[in-house]
């Protein structure tokens, strides 16, 4: 029916949520309502793999996707072998809300090798991101509620990738080991130009001393 045939209460009524649909059009998503101003991704390798992270991008619990959150190099562990479970280069991610997948693509300048993997964040680690904890915080010596708004990608040559979960006062708990494919694409066609970002002489010295100590991780 034409709007201007309408009744004029029903025409009313119509233009009023159109407005409506309108003005909520416009206002776009609403931000997360989470109990800080947001998360933080952290980027980690063993000492000596060297990396070079081309993108984090994320895909939130509303749906929504967030690119190049974080990216560039990772903060290294104090030994080739193993892991330090959680830290690394820190990067506050604000205005995106919980996640629900990460997609990591990076390159292993030990091998080289140019990896991609998409993670998908069980319902859990959400859970535990927005619950409070009680912890004596070692950097204040205070109690201090805290919450888990940390999330550790790690990676190994190899294509091994590990999540962690912590917080700033609180502990890290694995999410869980996960094996990365390799980029049949190659190197990203940006920055690098399609070649590796080239690796550290210390870190070429040490492996073409020592190997890549696969299986460690």
């Amino acid at each position: 029916m034409a709007l201007g045939n309408s009744p004029p209460m029903k025409r009313l009524s119509l233009l009023v949520g159109l407005l409506f649909s309108l003005s909520a059009c416009a206002s776009g998503p609403r931000p997360p309502k989470l109990p800080y101003d947001g998360w933080y991704v952290g980027l980690a390798a063993p000492r000596h793999m060297e990396v070079w992270v081309e993108t984090v991008d994320v895909l939130d619990q509303r749906g929504m996707a967030f690119f190049r959150v974080h990216g560039g190099v990772a903060g290294y562990t104090r030994k080739p072998e193993g892991w330090h479970k959680g830290g690394g280069k820190m990067k506050p991610v604000n205005n995106v809300d919980l996640p629900e997948r990460i997609f990591l693509r990076w390159q292993s300048l030990a091998e080289p090798q140019a990896y991609k993997i998409r993670i998908q964040i069980p319902q859990w680690v959400r859970d535990e991101m927005v619950r409070p904890e009680r912890v004596f915080c070692q950097g204040s010596k205070e109690w201090k509620n805290d919450h888990r708004k940390m999330i550790t990608l790690g990676m190994a040559p190899g294509g091994i990738v590990k999540v962690w979960m912590g917080g700033p006062c609180l502990g890290f708990k694995e999410v869980g080991r996960f094996q990365a494919e390799i980029e049949p694409l190659g190197p990203y066609r940006g920055k690098s130009n399609g070649q590796y970002v080239p690796i550290e002489p210390e870190n070429k010295a040490y492996i073409d001393q020592h190997g890549i100590p696969y299986g460690t991780w």
